[in-house]
């Protein structure tokens, strides 16, 4: 376990990072490929649970950046980038899905909610 990990588990991490999240609520989204919407990416554990699963969960976020990244720079063509969005996409979601798992497990509650617009 790092020594960072180590001291946000103690608390005693210094008070300018804990003041760094101030979009807390909000999900975090690389740009989307043209025509789609990259899905949301949680800034924070579920009910303020920063455990295993929550690092896990990061660390499987901060993979698919990387590998993203990666495929896109490889990418010769349109097909190539299209190839490098869908398996980011379904990374994402699998990484949720792993975690939402864990959580409910563990007996957490875990909600999402969608707001529609509807334009009359």
């Amino acid at each position: 376990m790092s020594k960072l990990i180590r001291n946000a588990l103690a608390g005693t991490l210094p008070l300018v990072i804990l003041a760094l999240p101030a979009q807390a609520g909000t999900p975090r989204t690389l740009p989307a490929r043209d025509g789609a919407h990259a899905p949301p990416i949680r800034t924070e554990p579920v009910q303020g649970v920063y455990n295993q699963s929550w690092y896990n969960y990061v660390a499987d976020i901060n993979e698919a950046d990387k590998e993203l990244t990666s495929d896109l720079k490889r990418a010769t063509d349109r097909e190539d980038r299209a190839d490098a969005w869908e398996e980011y996409e379904v990374e994402l979601a699998d990484a949720d899905k792993d975690y939402v798992k864990e959580m409910r497990q563990r007996g957490y509650k875990v909600g999402r909610v969608t707001v529609l617009a509807y334009n009359d």
